[in-house]
């Protein structure tokens, strides 16, 4: 399964969305903790470990950059 993460920057800090999944939304001080934040809810709700998940920065635009989650249950 291949999702996009949407990292926006905010006044305050960081947002992190996966649009595709109703109400997977974080904040945090910096991209790297909305990241882990991810994966922690990946890992709980999906029981995926983190050392299956992989992440690739896809594409930076204006204030947000987008990356590619990559789960892999085998």
């Amino acid at each position: 399964m291949i999702l996009d993460l949407v990292i926006k920057k905010e006044l305050d800090g960081y947002s992190g969305i996966i649009p595709s999944i109703k109400g997977w939304e974080v904040w945090a001080k910096n991209e790297n903790e909305v990241i882990d934040k991810i994966l922690d809810l990946s890992d709980f709700y999906l029981q995926i470990p983190k050392e299956k998940i992989l992440i690739d920065k896809a594409r930076k635009e204006d204030d947000k950059t987008i990356y590619k989650i990559v789960f892999n249950k085998d």
